[in-house]
């Protein structure tokens, strides 16, 4: 019966936009979500509506109107109950978190005077409401304190980390800063994806990469065989005080567009760029070492820079040829946590400036949550561990 349901609430909502367009996308948004909170609960308890079932573990108890703002406008939801009061659809939760951070980030511009025009048409429209400094603190409180609770978990073992900054527009006294928002993402033993902890500073200098990485160790990180990232300073040098013995992966996709500084001409950039991917390409780390002494003899001459540059920098991603080939692509660059940071930005956009770095780490926090949230139940693992060890020395 579950899925006749859910054909006729798509069918609704098809019928909505065909008759109202762009006007009637709140209206279907809220049919489809109420359908899907209804399919939750019965998932939760085990039968549908109405259904005798051995699986049953209880009792549906009607609806309970609700008022979400979104940016689609006011939604009016009908939330599904149950007798013993313990469900609460996750289809709702899990997409209110970043909204709700997202509001608080602009309204706290809004409410601390540094507003634009443009970022009071946005609280207007968002928010649907003018906002006091009270309302936004007893907010922001609440919220915090769930993203705190995630940001400080217990870990456990995670076979490959994956570490990488990105940079955000912060005011602080008068100035607007670039704050750097450090990311830990991280593989687990079962082979699903992870994010491990975010940490939002003015600087990335060592000192606060040292901070962030031992913060993962003190909440229980260890069994890290590779850690993959670019080539900070601060991170590297925080990298070797904090897990000196780890094999470290600079990231390939990075290595080649670094290799383009030392290129003299431009008609000798394909040819690099070919040359350097056929080195990552290799089959082994002995055949990568030997296209690299090609490399290094080839372009000695004409390019020296280059040749230099190669030889001391190129063998810092051939770290992952200790890998088992199936997790060698997935390894050899940052590409896990680019993804995240393009998330992050498409988010963090419409907010443009926070009005200082806690605002940015809520919004950022709720974000990577949601993110986790769905690796973790994905079907499909990362990577498939076998009975080999993940690093062969």
């Amino acid at each position: 019966m579950a899925q006749p349901v859910q054909d006729n609430a798509i069918c609704d909502a098809v019928e909505l936009l065909k008759d109202n367009g762009f006007d009637g996308l709140a209206e279907a948004v809220t049919v489809l979500l109420n359908t899907a909170m209804v399919a939750e609960r019965s998932e939760h308890l085990g039968a549908r509506p109405y259904e005798r079932s051995e699986r049953r573990s209880g009792y549906a108890n009607g609806f309970k109107d609700k008022t979400v703002k979104t940016r689609l406008g006011a939604l009016q939801l009908k939330v599904p109950q149950t007798r013993d009061c313990e469900f609460y659809p996750q289809s709702l939760e899990k997409g209110l978190r970043s909204e709700r951070a997202l509001l608080l980030s602009i309204a706290e511009m809004y409410v601390q005077g540094v507003s634009t025009r443009r970022v009071k048409k946005i609280v207007e429209e968002l928010c649907g409401m003018d906002v006091s400094s009270t309302q936004v603190s007893r907010a922001a409180s609440q919220l915090d304190e769930l993203l705190a609770d995630w940001r400080e978990r217990e870990l456990g073992v995670y076979r490959y980390i994956v570490l990488d900054a990105r940079y955000e527009k912060v005011r602080q006294g008068g100035q607007v800063l670039d704050a750097a928002v450090l990311i830990a993402c991280g593989v687990g033993a079962d082979g699903q994806r992870d994010i491990l902890g975010c940490s939002v500073s003015l600087s990335e200098a060592e000192v606060h990469w040292r901070a962030f990485l031992t913060s993962l160790k003190d909440r229980g990180l260890y069994g890290i065989e590779l850690i993959a990232s670019d080539a900070h300073v601060g991170l590297q040098a925080a990298r070797k005080a904090v897990f000196p013995s780890v094999p470290w992966q600079r990231c390939q996709f990075h290595l080649q567009q670094n290799a383009g500084q030392y290129v003299p001409s431009v008609s000798m950039r394909i040819p690099v760029a070919g040359d350097i991917r056929a080195i990552f390409n290799a089959p082994d780390r002995h055949e990568a070492e030997r296209l690299l002494e090609k490399f290094i003899e080839r372009y000695q001459a004409k390019a020296p820079k280059l040749a230099t540059w190669a030889e001391e920098a190129l063998p810092q991603g051939f770290t992952v040829f200790g890998l088992p080939a199936s997790h060698r692509r997935r390894l050899r660059t940052t590409n896990l946590i680019e993804r995240v940071n393009q998330e992050i930005k498409r988010r963090t956009r419409v907010a443009r400036l926070f009005p200082n770095e806690a605002s940015c780490l809520r919004l950022v926090s709720a974000v990577l949550m949601e993110i986790a949230e769905d690796w973790q139940t994905a079907d499909k693992r990362y990577v498939t561990f076998g009975e080999e060890s993940a690093v062969e020395g």
